[in-house]
């Protein structure tokens, strides 16, 4: 040991703060060996006055420091035995503070550490023979005050954590492997700290008690444990020996904490499907009722058996729907959610079909066509959205076999009952009362839309921008508006048009650009809207300008290509602007995209939204019209030869999949021949043909799951989306906020390690009030966690207060707690990261508990 380390260690000594009721430092530097005798005058500490014992001077020594000099800092420098009877400096040790100059004593100098603790720190001399070990160990904050701290420290230095904690070195430890061979971490400990110290801290903690020792063990015993507060310990009997006698709830913490941990828990996940085999939980699972396990959360199997358990009932016509989606509402908050989320999303659309069904279990009623119509508009829409979101999600894991399995299913209800039924008694209605004038009574019609919607805006002196969206379906459309009342500040409503016949595109763009008289058809199946071809932007433009002289028409994508001041510049003085967006027929319309067709439905929906916040934000429209040229038909499964049929030798001068334009009329088996008269000005006395239902024309050529063109409820029941901006301080403006979320026990104490609370969402979710998530659990004056997490979806939208009240049962760590101080219960918006609540709690549990009475 040189004089320069001796040096530094001894002004370091005297730089520490000083402790209470010090003011000022004295420190008795023994050297019994005599090793730095000679060196002793050469020593020089900043404001620090040395003095050397001798046997003659113990007296004068005393005078000194308490009456000559009371102020100045002293280093003692002593040979002697201080022990001795009549040592007239004795008290003065007691209070001042001991130096040594040899490894041991200069350690624990530099880390501050007691000298009552010397033989801890010889115990593990081996561990302190590292400068970066070393240096680990000193920069923790936490005062090595006992050998149990020093320990933790230790090995929480080994396992490079911040902050001594043992639940991070555990963690840092299993995430290293649980092959005990492998685990660099454990050999670091078990070299430098022992094993035993480890095992015992675990056994101490955690309750892991077992005879042959394992991390591979040690995760089963964690994670039998934690299960064991959600289900009932009787149903366990095949795994008790991994369930803690004590300290129950610190295994569920433990837990918790890695499963939420936003990167590590993919570890977690891995070690939780290798223990779930090896504690054969499937047998154990497959004995219990649903309701014993549905909120267990700690292995993948409960979600696998809760899908399985769902999918049987279903197959097997169990009409428990309600309880079928509680339960997969209930897994939404849980921990594997996200990794079985397209399953449970095509099972809660199949569900809801089912309940459609349910509904009409006696069959759709054959109506007259505009009740159908209405319905169709109020109701039965809805089974062709669930048909849809099923599809969308299982496209996204197409190759399980839950979702092959509920697929037939699916198709079933859809294809077989809802379609079939639908389309034939719609059919019978056209048949009987539209065939020769294509009107419904007090339904507008497409053709009409200029005059009733944007022609009066206009003559207003209204700027209005009209949105048509190739093939947006009405379901898809309602799925925009509740999307666009919810996010943004304006306010909107959707009705349905009566779509024209043949429900093409050619047919439905024209149909909404303005004309004076009706349409006519050429015998080349050319539409001419004012004598004028309507094909193309061009064409449309400049039907628009005939009408509005300030007026343009626009593609999507160009729209979106450009920056705000592009946009204000093109639309600089222009009173009516048309914006024609084709994400959904472009993709449908072709053979080999057809299966995308659900998927571009979704894409719309945003770049819908997008258009219409470019409209709002860069060029402050206020009046924006949303509608399409037609809707579609789409059924996933290949179709059969009977759903298609030949023309029946018509001459026609147009053929498509699903309707043929002929100047021939009278009824053909099959067929519905629809009179033009009404919507077009029919000097070619054109009659259109569509097959009945959803039958397709045979036509050369694949692609024909995805059609249009015919007369059927999803083709013609066109949408109309009135949008009317709203900003922020104008009349009737609403800002969007999310519900809130508010703790209802009124006791502010909590009397057990293991305790429920209920919350409640204080407004159901409409309009502009929107959706929160938030995480709620407890943590200490400190701000650290000491409880498990639990995820609230705050997403209900029932008037039902009973139906908005959430119940969560929650686990305190097994430490010590001040009934004196304060702890809290934080509820946090898991989007923003904000606090909304923190809720003052004490914390009184006498003789720690794992029993909730």
């Amino acid at each position: 040991m040189n004089m320069d380390e001796v040096t530094k260690a001894l002004q370091d000594a005297f730089l520490l703060p000083l402790n209470e009721g010090e003011h000022r430092k004295i420190i008795f530097w023994f050297d019994k060996d005599l090793e730095f005798a000679e060196y002793i005058h050469e020593i020089s500490l900043e404001n620090v006055k040395v003095h050397t014992l001798t046997e003659g001077n113990n007296f004068y020594t005393k005078v000194l420091l308490e009456e000559e000099d009371p102020n100045s800092n002293y280093l003692i420098y002593s040979n002697l035995d201080m022990s001795m009877e009549g040592n007239w400096l004795l008290d003065t040790i007691l209070y001042s503070k001991m130096f040594y100059a040899d490894r041991i004593s200069l350690i624990m100098n530099e880390l501050n550490i007691d000298t009552s603790l010397r033989s801890s720190v010889k115990k593990y001399e081996k561990f302190f023979g590292s400068k970066d070990r070393i240096k680990k160990f000193k920069g923790f904050e936490l005062k090595a005050n006992s050998e149990g701290t020093i320990e933790l420290m230790m090995m929480s230095a080994l396992c490079n954590i911040k902050t001594p904690d043992f639940e991070d070195v555990l963690k840092v430890v299993l995430m290293d492997s649980i092959d005990d061979s492998e685990n660099k971490h454990l050999d670091s400990i078990a070299k430098y700290v022992g094993l035993e110290v480890f095992w015992n801290a675990v056994a101490e903690r955690y309750g892991y008690e077992q005879s042959q020792k394992s991390l591979k063990t040690l995760f089963i015993h964690l994670t039998v444990t934690a299960l064991s507060h959600a289900v009932n310990e009787e149903r366990l009997s095949l795994v008790k020996s991994y369930i803690a006698t004590r300290n129950k709830s610190n295994a569920l913490v433990f837990v918790d904490h890695w499963m939420h941990h936003k990167t590590d828990y993919h570890l977690y996940d891995r070690y939780a499907e290798i223990a779930e085999k090896e504690i054969k939980l499937s047998d154990i699972v497959n004995q219990l009722p649903i309701e014993e396990f549905k909120a267990a959360d700690i292995f993948p199997y409960f979600d696998k058996a809760i899908i399985i358990y769902i999918a049987n009932s279903l197959e097997d016509r169990l009409e428990d729907y309600d309880a079928y989606t509680k339960l997969i509402n209930l897994r939404r908050a849980k921990h594997y959610y996200e990794r079985y989320q397209s399953i449970y999303e095509a099972l809660y659309y199949t569900v809801k079909m089912f309940e459609f069904h349910k509904k009409y279990s006696m069959g759709i009623p054959k109506t007259q066509a505009v009740d159908m119509y209405r319905a169709y508009v109020n109701d039965y829409y809805q089974m062709d959205m669930f048909y849809r979101k099923f599809y969308v999600a299982y496209d996204n894991d197409s190759n399980s076999e839950i979702l092959k399995k509920l697929k037939v299913m699916v198709e079933n209800l859809y294809t077989n009952w809802y379609m079939s039924e639908l389309s034939s008694h719609w059919s019978a209605a056209v048949h009987d009362e539209l065939k020769s004038s294509w009107v419904l009574p007090g339904i507008l019609n497409q053709k009409d839309f200029y005059r009733s919607f944007v022609s009066p805006k206009i003559s207003n002196g209204d700027r209005v921008f009209v949105i048509i969206s190739d093939a947006l379906r009405y379901e898809i459309a309602s799925e925009l508006t509740d999307k666009l009342n919810s996010e943004t500040t304006g306010a909107c409503e959707i009705q349905p048009l009566l779509g024209v016949v043949p429900s093409v595109t050619k047919m439905g763009m024209a149909s909404l650009l303005p004309h004076k008289n009706n349409l006519e058809i050429d015998l080349s199946g050319k539409v001419l809207v004012n004598g004028k071809s309507s094909s193309g932007i061009d064409n449309r433009i400049d039907i628009l300008q005939g009408a509005v002289a300030d007026s343009t028409a626009i593609h999507y994508q160009e729209l979106k290509n450009m920056n705000k001041a592009g946009r204000r510049e093109t639309f600089k003085g222009k009173k009516l602007i048309y914006i024609y967006h084709d994400s959904i027929d472009a993709t449908g319309d072709k053979a080999s995209t057809e299966v995308y067709t659900f998927t571009a439905a979704e894409k719309a929906i945003d770049e819908l939204y997008d258009i219409v916040k470019i409209i709002k934000d860069d060029l402050s429209g206020t009046n924006i019209l949303i509608t399409a040229d037609h809707g579609f038909v789409y059924q996933r499964d290949a179709l059969e030869e009977s759903d298609k049929i030949e023309k029946e030798g018509i001459q026609a001068f147009e053929v498509k999949r699903r309707h043929l334009f002929s100047q021939e009329n009278g009824e053909r088996s099959g067929l519905l021949d629809i009179n033009m008269d009404s919507l077009i000005k029919n000097e070619h006395k054109i009659t259109t043909y569509v097959p009945k239902a959803t039958i397709r024309f045979k036509f050369q050529g694949a692609g024909a799951n995805f059609v249009h063109g015919g007369a059927s409820l999803q083709e013609i029941v066109v949408p109309l989306i009135q949008f009317k901006n709203i900003r922020a301080g104008q009349k009737n403006s609403r800002e969007i906020e999310k519900v809130d979320v508010k703790l209802t026990n009124t006791t502010r104490k909590i009397t057990n390690s293991l305790f429920n609370l209920t919350f409640f969402q204080t407004e159901k979710v409409e309009d502009k009030r929107v959706p929160r998530t938030v995480k709620i659990y407890m943590v200490d004056d400190a701000e650290s966690v000491i409880s498990n997490e639990e995820l609230v979806i705050c997403d209900r939208t029932s008037d039902k207060p009973d139906e908005r009240t959430f119940k969560l049962r929650f686990a305190l760590k097994s430490i010590p707690y001040d009934k004196n101080s304060n702890y809290y219960l934080i509820t946090k918006d898991i989007e923003t990261n904000i606090v909304i609540e923190k809720t003052q709690f004490t914390i009184n549990l006498g003789i720690v508990s794992d029993f909730d009475f």
